[in-house]
C-alpha cells in the first residue's frame, strides 16, 4: 500500500512512530512521512539536521517529505506558535510537495498536538484517501491538566477544533481504553474507535547488552531510573520530595536519562536541596541505547500528576519498561497503575503521593533479588501477552487494509452504475 504518514515529530526525534514506519517499510509498504524540522525536547533545531538536512531524506526505505516551523523554544506562546506553524506549513507546503502524489491511506500520529490533525483532515480531502489518527494524548484535558490553557472559553474553542479533526477521521485509535468514551465524546458514538496500545520499541532486548559507561559506578547502590520526557506532566516536584526524604539512605540512587521543558529547574532543585549524591541527570540519548542504561537500574520509575486525564492515560514509556523484564515502581492512577498491579510487575502509590513513593522505593530495595526477579519476570509475560509489537502492527496492517477497500468499493459501485 501508499501510506502517507502525517506526524509533527519524527527521526532523528525519539518517538514510536520511527518504529512503526520502519517496520511498515520492511513489510513491503511504500510508506512517505510529512513532518517538522526536528526541535523536541530542547526546541532548537537539531544541530546535525541543519548541517546536513539531506542525510535524513530518507529513514529506512522511507521518504521524508519536512516543512519548516517555529522551534519549540521556551515558554508556552513559543510552544504554541510551534504548533501552530507546522499545522499551517504541513497544510500548504505540505500540500504542494506532495502535489501530484496519491496514497491508498493517511495516518496521523497524534502523542501532542491535536493540530495535527489538521494538515492530515487536508490530505485527506485534497488527496481522497481514508484517515486513519492514533491519538495519544487527549485535548483538550491536557492542556487543562497541565496549566498550559486556563480559560474556559479557550479549552472550549479548543474541544470544537478537536470535534472538527475526529469527525474527519475514518479510523481513530485510543492508546487506552479509557480513552474511547472521551474520544467518543468529540467523535460521535458512530465514530469507529479501536484500543491499539503502544508497544515496547524492537530494540528492548536486555540480554546482550552492555551497561552504559555515563552511569558512575557506585557498588551496592540500589538504582531508580526514571527515562524519557521531563516535563510537566511526570510530577518531577514529587519525585524530587520522595528522592529528599530517603536521601539518609546511601544506597538508593535516582538516576533520570531524559530530557524536557522542566531539565532545568530539576537540575536547579537538585542542587537547592543537596541532592547531587543521589540524584544523577544523565541527559537525552537515542532510544538504541537506552537498554544499556536500563542495565543499571534495579526500578524503573513511571509517573504522572494527579489529574482525571492522566488516570485514563497509560504512559508509552510503560511497555518498554516491562519488556525490559525490571520491576516497575509507578507512581500513577487508574488504568496504568492496575496494569502494574494486576500483573504484579511492580509496586504503585497514587499519583502525587511522594510519601508513599519513597515507600515502594524503600520497600523494592529491601526485598530480595529472587523477589524482584519474579517481578520482572511478570512484566515481561504480561508483555508478551497484552504488548507485543508483531502482533499489534499485524492489527494495524490490518485495519489500514480495510480502510483502503472500504475506500475503493464505493467508486467500483459507481462505476458500474
Amino acid at each position: 500500500m501508499r501510506l502517507l504518514v502525517v506526524s509533527q515529530y519524527f527521526w532523528p526525534e525519539n518517538f514510536r512512530i520511527n518504529d512503526l514506519v520502519a517496520e511498515l517499510v520492511r513489510r513491503g509498504h511504500q510508506v512517505t512521512v510529512l513532518t517538522g524540522l526536528p526541535n523536541y525536547p530542547n526546541g532548537k533545531v537539531f544541530k546535525q539536521f541543519r548541517e546536513n538536512p539531506a542525510y535524513y531524506s530518507y529513514y529506512k526505505g522511507a521518504e521524508v517529505i519536512r516543512v519548516p516551523l517555529m522551534p519549540r523554544g521556551q515558554g508556552g506562546v513559543r510552544l504554541m506558535l510551534n504548533y501552530l506553524t507546522f499545522a499551517v506549513s504541513a497544510s500548504v507546503v505540505g500540500l504542494w510537495k506532495l502535489r501530484g502524489r496519491h496514497f491508498d491511506v493517511i495516518f496521523a500520529y497524534e502523542p501532542s498536538p491535536i493540530t495535527v490533525g489538521l494538515p492530515a483532515a487536508v490530505m485527506r480531502a485534497v488527496k481522497r484517501a481514508p484517515l486513519a489518527f492514533w491519538v495519544l494524548d487527549l485535548w483538550p484535558e491536557t492542556l487543562q491538566a497541565i496549566g498550559v490553557v486556563k480559560s474556559h472559553a479557550l479549552l472550549q474553542v479548543v474541544g470544537k477544533l478537536v470535534a472538527f479533526i475526529y469527525k474527519r477521521c475514518d479510523l481513530i485509535l485510543a492508546q487506552s481504553q479509557s480513552f474511547i468514551p472521551q474520544i467518543q465524546k468529540y467523535a460521535g458514538i458512530s465514530r469507529r474507535v479501536v484500543y491499539f496500545p503502544s508497544w515496547a520499541e524492537s530494540v528492548f532486548d536486555m540480554q546482550h547488552v552492555v551497561p552504559a559507561d555515563e552511569v558512575p559506578s557506585k557498588p551496592g547502590s540500589f538504582n531508580v531510573m526514571f527515562a524519557g520526557n521531563i516535563g510537566d506532566a511526570q510530577d518531577f516536584p514529587a519525585i524530587l520530595a520522595a528522592a529528599e526524604s530517603l536521601k539518609s539512605r546511601a544506597p538508593i540512587r535516582w538516576l533520570i536519562v531524559g530530557d524536557g521543558r522542566m531539565a532545568r529547574w530539576v537540575t536547579d532543585e537538585i542542587k537547592r536541596r543537596n541532592l547531587q549524591d543521589c540524584v544523577l541527570m544523565l541527559g537525552r540519548h537515542p532510544v538504541e541505547r537506552m537498554p544499556s542504561f536500563f542495565k543499571h537500574a534495579n526500578a524503573l520509575l513511571v509517573s504522572l500528576k494527579d489529574e482525571p486525564i492522566f488516570s485514563m492515560t497509560i504512559p508509552g514509556k510503560l511497555q518498554s519498561y516491562l519488556a525490559a523484564g525490571i520491576p516497575v515502581v509507578a507512581m500513577l492512577n487508574g488504568e496504568g497503575a492496575e496494569l502494574v498491579k494486576i500483573s504484579r510487575s511492580g509496586l504503585t502509590c497514587a499519583a502525587g503521593d511522594h510519601a508513599g513513593l519513597a515507600a515502594a522505593v524503600l520497600n523494592l530495595s529491601e526485598m530480595s533479588s529472587q523477589e524482584r526477579e519474579i517481578m520482572g519476570r511478570n512484566g515481561l509475560d504480561v508483555s508478551a501477552r497484552e504488548f507485543d509489537r508483531d502482533t499489534l502492527i499485524d492489527r494495524f496492517e490490518e485495519w489500514i487494509r480495510q480502510l483502503k477497500i472500504d475506500a475503493i468499493a464505493p467508486s467500483m459501485s459507481q462505476g458500474k452504475s
